[in-house]
């Protein structure tokens, strides 16, 4: 899961997915981080711990990182919330297998329109709507994945 800042979108989208991981007893690892590096170390912005929690989740302990080119030979999916974040995965990638991996994460909710995940930083307002997005995708994930990946 990565986002720029991954104090936001993609902690959000990591907590969702670990939980219906554990929910299917599917044997998967999720991580996320951002393709930026400014808050590394940090802890997810309040709104989205606010967000989970709302939503029966603690994401608290997440700490965010920079995305590593090692990260795309470590998943075997990288999902992008927004075609910005799309594009700088791409150009880390100097392999065509690693580049199969990326993908924008709303194209499993929302096949060929190219979405993205907008960034709730400025819009008190947007982590709800985010979380739900994320939800939807994280659903779809599960459903094109579990049973050969499992």
């Amino acid at each position: 899961m990565v986002c720029l800042g991954n104090i936001c979108r993609s902690p959000l989208a990591e907590g969702i997915m670990q939980r219906k991981i554990q929910e299917r007893g599917l044997d998967w690892e999720v991580d996320s981080a951002g393709t930026g590096h400014w808050h590394q170390g940090e802890g997810p912005d309040p709104r989205s711990v606010y967000t989970a929690n709302q939503y029966g989740m603690d994401i608290s302990h997440q700490r965010a990182r920079q995305l590593q080119s090692a990260d795309l030979d470590k998943y075997d999916l990288i999902l992008a919330m927004d075609h910005s974040n799309y594009q700088d995965i791409l150009r880390m990638a100097f392999e065509e297998e690693q580049k199969k991996k990326v993908r924008m994460i709303l194209d499993f909710a929302y096949p060929g329109e190219e979405r993205s995940v907008p960034d709730p930083y400025w819009d008190d307002d947007g982590f709800d709507k985010v979380y739900h997005m994320l939800e939807e995708a994280c659903e779809e994930v599960i459903a094109a994945y579990a049973k050969s990946h499992s």
